[in-house]
């Protein structure tokens, strides 16, 4: 049985832009590591908590699911990274991971060596471009890059691609894998931490084919909501065509003062709802609603 988790080794780090750091990983796992084969596919990098000085994992139920045993989910600190490249001849992956001030990966990142051990789980895929797709719509912040790097990468000729990237600067820029009929513009200073996010407004003003397609955004979770509420409640797409995904909250120890001041009942009743086996994203718009009620 190939185990959930397993320890990796970094082998060497570069500094991609003044925001982005990419880490190469090795080690006999890495010789072994299955991949999805799905361009956004990612894993998540687990840290020591401080106050404990050890890494702290969740045990995985049947279903898929976390359960949290070793300390509750609040010992856990981990992040969510894609893979940027996987060499498989060679056992080496890559992961490319967005530097800031502050922030328990950022910080790992540049004082890691080669040699440094981390542990991580094995990689899930979420994008899924439709057969008949004949353009995609790719939205992302920082965090984003690397994925949108790859989708790109692995795009079919005939795809047209409309993509919106934002960074906290211009020096933050990356060059991006060429593509005959893609369109790339940067939104510099924007979103990120460092100020507000124009994802969703120009994902909103973008005109779209009337042909078949597909709409791909990834960044902070409100940005991506009202992204997701857009898409879902006035272009009306189908869930086949979109995945919207948040992959950080801004002022994220704010957002866990207000989640913890949410009523249990409350609470319960939303991991009941994600239990229920009802159409699971109308189960996400009620808990979205959910998290704006209570101004998360």
């Amino acid at each position: 049985m190939t185990p959930v988790f397993f320890e990796a080794t970094v082998l060497r780090s570069e500094l991609l832009t003044p925001g982005m750091m990419r880490m190469t990983f090795g080690g006999e796992p890495i010789r072994h590591f299955l991949g999805t084969g799905v361009p956004d596919e990612f894993v998540r990098l687990f840290f020591a908590n401080p106050a404990t000085g050890r890494v702290h994992l969740p045990l995985a139920t049947a279903d898929g699911r976390w359960t949290y045993p070793d300390g509750g989910v609040d010992a856990l600190r981990f992040g969510t990274y894609t893979i940027r490249h996987h060499r498989p001849d060679v056992g080496e992956i890559d992961i490319d991971i967005v530097i800031h001030d502050g922030g328990t990966a950022s910080a790992w990142a540049q004082q890691a060596v080669p040699g440094t051990t981390i542990t991580m789980n094995q990689p899930n895929g979420l994008y899924a471009l439709p057969e008949d797709a004949e353009w995609q719509l790719l939205a992302a912040d920082a965090t984003g890059l690397p994925a949108v790097a790859r989708i790109l990468e692995e795009t079919p000729e005939h795809i047209q691609s409309r993509v919106f990237i934002e960074v906290a600067a211009a020096d933050h820029e990356q060059e991006l894998p060429f593509h005959p009929l893609a369109n790339v513009t940067w939104l510099h200073r924007s979103g990120n931490g460092v100020a507000p996010s124009r994802m969703a407004d120009v994902v909103r003003s973008m005109p779209l084919p009337a042909t078949p397609g597909y709409i791909w955004a990834a960044g902070e979770q409100r940005v991506v909501r009202a992204i997701r509420k857009f898409v879902r409640q006035e272009l009306t797409l189908k869930p086949e065509r979109y995945q919207l995904v948040g992959y950080w909250t801004h002022n994220n120890e704010d957002w866990k003062e207000r989640w913890n001041a949410v009523p249990q009942a409350v609470k319960d009743a939303i991991d009941a709802s994600f239990s229920s086996g009802r159409d699971v994203e109308t189960v996400r718009d009620e808990y979205y609603a959910t998290l704006e009620k209570y101004g998360l």
